[in-house]
């Protein structure tokens, strides 16, 4: 996100993401709707959210993004690019591609092939927060979870997982940090275990200061 708000090439309209519609919570990572819309409001950007329901399959996935980037060109002029973070999975790569070029559009990768720990250590660096929402404990210890994504962390995760966990090894949530006006106030919650393998943090919004 930082570098495409530094390069006047391009104009970013919307935050774009999946929330499973019975937890009311982003697919995947679970965090909880209101501090996914308070982190829009701090990055002043509007955001669509993709409703989808738990355990989705990836056609109704697929028909339900396809149907709501439809819908944002139909409002927002000259939109036909997503911006993805992905690092180096080309499977995945290809798929986002494939998925877009159906409906016209393409994708932007502004980190493709990028030095993992490098790139990790950068955002610590330059000052983003973020907190260790989920955990995969078979590639990485459940006891990671709830933990902030800084400089010990770095240091403490084995050799074999990913610094930025791009093989799905955790999923973070960003509160504060370059871009956002003002940080995401939340505070931690239960850890539980989901399908005897994902370790959730659940993250409670509290009031700003």
């Amino acid at each position: 996100m930082r570098a495409i708000f530094g390069d006047a090439r391009y104009r970013v309209a919307a935050l774009l993401t999946t929330v499973t519609a019975q937890y009311d919570r982003i697919s995947m990572h679970g965090v909880r709707r209101t501090l996914l819309r308070r982190q829009a409001e701090s990055l002043g950007l509007p955001l669509e959210e993709v409703l989808i329901s738990p355990g989705a399959s990836n056609h109704e996935y697929e028909t339900k993004m396809s149907a709501a980037l439809a819908a944002l060109r139909a409002r927002i002029s000259g939109l036909d690019t997503v911006v993805f973070g992905d690092l180096f999975l080309a499977d995945i790569r290809a798929y986002r591609e494939r998925m877009l070029a159906r409906i016209g559009m393409r994708g932007l990768f502004p980190l493709w092939s990028r030095d993992t720990r490098a790139l990790a250590h950068d955002c610590v660096r330059v000052g983003y927060r973020a907190v260790l929402v989920c955990v995969d404990s078979a590639q990485l210890p459940g006891a990671f979870a709830g933990r902030d994504f800084d400089a010990e962390l770095l240091r403490d995760l084995p050799r074999e997982v990913d610094p930025c966990g791009e093989n799905g090894e955790f999923h973070t949530f960003v509160y504060a940090g370059p871009g956002l006006r003002q940080p995401v106030r939340h505070e931690r919650g239960p850890v539980v275990v989901r399908d005897g393998r994902f370790v959730y943090c659940d993250l409670v919004e509290t009031a700003s200061r």
